[in-house]
């Protein structure tokens, strides 16, 4: 009677079809960072519609638009942002592709946004990259 020893490490969760723990962990990470970078969205698209004044007026940027613009285009972004990390903490299937898909929109936005606040574009860009990066990290249940 032949008697196999148990696999552990890599060798087990491929044969088991466990999810990887790091790369479940990046993914709720990713989950909750969506929803902190809608909240941060959110609030700066409020800061722009509501004041004129809050951003950096820019005299010769080729994507230069109102402020108010600016606001509107942060907010519903960062209303999306926030329901799509909402739906990956939940698991849902739709939202892991949604997720790599408004992360690279917003990553786009936010460097087209640099000069009006770099900082806080420079912030949307490193979380959006991670979101990206951990969405797209290699785990035994595929969503497509």
């Amino acid at each position: 009677m032949a008697h196999s020893a148990p696999t552990s490490g890599p060798a087990r969760s491929a044969a088991q079809g466990d999810i990887n723990p790091w790369a479940a962990g990046g993914i709720m990470f990713a989950g909750v960072l969506l929803l902190v970078d809608g909240v941060f969205g959110v609030i700066k698209g409020i800061s722009g519609i509501a004041s004129d004044q809050v951003y950096a007026r820019i005299s010769n940027y080729t994507f230069k638009f109102d402020v108010a613009a600016w606001g509107w285009i942060h907010l519903a972004l960062g209303i999306l942002l926030g329901f799509v990390g909402w739906g990956i903490l939940k698991g849902a299937a739709w939202a892991r592709v949604t997720g790599v898909v408004l992360a690279a929109i917003s990553l786009v936005i936010n460097f087209m946004w640099l000069p009006y606040q770099s900082i806080w574009a420079i912030i949307s860009i490193a979380i959006d990259t991670f979101v990206i990066w951990a969405l797209c990290t290699e785990s035994s249940k595929a969503v497509i």
